[in-house]
């Protein structure tokens, strides 16, 4: 029995493969999407691909294009070409205004590009232009039930661009080595703080703002180091106001301890 079951198995699958490349070669169009949804029910989204590719042109303009040019549309996300996906989708939304698929096309459109945004660390261009078009989707169907989705994507997009934010604001910190330095990394973490009120990354952006400003002022000239040194004071406070018992308590405790030496000579001096 097993092997009759296995000879029979054997036998559709030339059969099948022998019809997909009659396909391939056929000049039937009709014939060819067969075949291209055929292969796309089966999960065989490349066949299916090669297909639609073959027969998209000529059915432009004609009745069924709809169809067609749906999983045309989804073979390319199934394969996870998503810029191609992404056209696909855009182009079949514009041209099919009143397609039952119209709200799921677009949706699919936009999580391309959420597919297609990078890690945290690379340009985020296509961030960017996720997020843009997730929150056209959601301004457009704001009853979908595709929001909670899209609002996930978009949450996620948000919180990479914030990453990406801080990282840079750290990095001239980190990096800094000159008192200009200390003052373009103090700028960056402040507007951090001020863009990203409700962030994670808070208490370490605050200590890295308190760092700076200390090094900031005790490499000030003379005439601008007493107002400095009361700003970096000021910084601590504010990150111990934030969380009592920081992570960067020692560290920060130790840039107070210098801040009030340094700030002693003023007070003896009045």
């Amino acid at each position: 029995m097993k092997k009759v079951l296995s000879s029979l198995l054997l036998v559709l699958t030339l059969v099948s493969c022998s019809e997909y490349q009659k396909a391939l070669k056929s000049e039937d169009a009709g014939f060819k999407s067969k075949v291209a949804e055929q292969k796309y029910n089966e999960g065989k989204y490349k066949k299916a691909l090669r297909l639609y590719e073959q027969i998209a042109p000529a059915y432009k303009g004609k009745p069924n294009a709809e169809r067609i040019f749906y999983f045309y549309a989804k073979s390319y996300y199934e394969t996870k070409q998503y810029y191609l996906a992404g056209y696909r989708f855009e182009n079949f939304v514009a041209s099919y205004p009143k397609s039952e698929k119209r709200e799921e096309a677009a949706f699919l459109a936009a999580e391309c590009y959420y597919r297609l945004s990078p890690t945290f660390s690379l340009d985020q261009v296509d961030t960017n232009k996720a997020l843009e078009k997730l929150q056209a989707f959601v301004d457009r169907y704001p009853e979908s039930e595709y929001l909670p989705k899209a609002n996930e994507y978009v949450q996620d997009l948000n919180e990479k661009l914030e990453e990406k934010a801080f990282e840079i604001a750290k990095q001239y910190h980190l990096l800094a080595d000159y008192r200009y330095e200390y003052n373009v990394a103090l700028k960056a973490l402040e507007n951090f703080i001020e863009d990203y009120p409700g962030t994670k990354y808070k208490e370490e952006a605050m200590y890295y703002r308190l760092d700076s400003a200390y090094k900031m002022a005790i490499n000030s000239v003379p005439q601008k180091k007493e107002e400095r040194l009361n700003y970096a004071k000021s910084a601590y406070n504010s990150l111990i106001k934030f969380k009592t018992e920081t992570e960067f308590k020692e560290k920060a405790d130790d840039i107070l301890a210098s801040i009030e030496k340094e700030l002693q000579q003023y007070t003896n001096s009045n």
